[in-house]
């Protein structure tokens, strides 16, 4: 088959293969539609702009390496650029497939490298054991949350005459994923942190299709706030549907199961339940509204012992700030 691999090989450009389909199909009659699918663009001016020609890819990875260390996931970098239609129609695909959508939603943080053409960035490609200029785009690698290579694979295996083969990218990306954690294991490890610091635990429940789990996770690990939490309290989440058992660690600290997520609660380092999220009005989730927020705030001064009303200052204005943030960009609650 011709290929696009590289600045050295080729492929049939749209051009030649809609002259090749005009002189086809009146001979064998038309197999599919006259219209070409948006996954497929076929010219400069109909691309979308998908890599960020300005983005530093070093700095897109290190920050996908530290959400990947938190959440358990791999990192898929995507080496290509926006002249590059085949990067086009795998990233299409990516968004398109409902079920290599939630693979990548609930396993992977994809990042996206511009490398120009074949002009920027190429230390990283390079650093990575890989020869772009040889192999051409895209070009998936697949990192452990540690920056280890796990796998680098060039994008003509998962292709099938003029699109991505959906099967074998899934399979692809189901190969490569994290190992679930135990959710009774990592409770377990969080209490003998906190026994032995003389801390509480901060647990709260999420998912990854929940919008506003997202937006109290990115709270939480600003940095300016996991500091200061950090003095009184040990972070852990449960992610109901990642993690084994799940479900049933949800359900021993929240036995009624209503109002949705997120939820979190404050424990004792023996897992005794010491407040929740549910207030008057039932499960506050992501804390947005006022009084939302200070009810947050009142669960932390009321199970904390060396936070200073300062610093519970200091957090509430920036959750104020986050809520200001979340509610630009509306999310339901779930």
């Amino acid at each position: 088959m011709l290929r696009e691999r590289s600045i050295h090989g080729f492929r049939m450009r749209p051009a030649l293969l809609a002259l090749i389909g005009a002189l086809v199909v009146p001979m064998f009659g038309q197999t599919q539609p006259a219209s070409q699918p948006a996954s497929q663009p076929t010219t400069a001016a109909t691309r979308p702009v998908i890599y960020d020609p300005a983005a530093d890819g070093k700095q897109q990875i290190a920050a996908a390496l530290e959400s990947a260390k938190r959440e358990n996931r791999r990192v898929l970098v995507m080496f290509g650029g926006n002249w590059c239609g085949w990067c086009q129609r795998l990233h299409a695909l990516f968004k398109e497939n409902k079920q290599i959508a939630k693979a990548l939603l609930y396993e992977y943080d994809l990042v996206l490298v511009d490398i120009g053409r074949f002009d920027k960035q190429m230390d990283i490609p390079t650093g990575y054991g890989i020869n772009l200029k040889k192999g051409g785009v895209p070009l998936l690698t697949v990192l452990d949350a540690d920056g280890k290579v796990l796998v680098n694979q060039e994008s003509g295996a998962l292709e099938e005459g003029d699109h991505h083969n959906p099967e074998k990218v899934l399979a692809f990306l189901n190969k490569w994923k994290a190992e679930p954690r135990d959710a009774e294991r990592v409770v377990a490890e969080t209490l003998r942190q906190a026994a032995a610091a003389d801390k509480r635990v901060f647990l709260h429940l999420g998912a990854p299709w929940c919008p506003w789990c997202r937006k109290l996770d990115a709270f939480l690990v600003q940095r300016e706030v996991a500091e200061l939490l950090a003095r009184d309290f040990v972070d852990l989440k449960i992610d109901v549907d990642r993690m084994t058992k799940g479900p049933d660690v949800a359900k021993r600290f929240r036995p009624a199961q209503k109002g949705g997520i997120p939820w979190f609660a404050v424990l004792d380092a023996q897992g005794k339940v010491l407040a929740t999220s549910d207030g008057p009005h039932g499960n506050i989730g992501f804390p947005s509204e006022p009084e939302d927020i200070t009810f947050f705030s009142g669960m932390l001064k009321n199970n904390g012992k060396r936070l200073s009303p300062a610093q519970l200052g200091q957090i509430e204005e920036s959750l104020r700030q986050a809520a200001k943030s979340a509610q630009s960009q509306p999310a339901d609650k779930h």
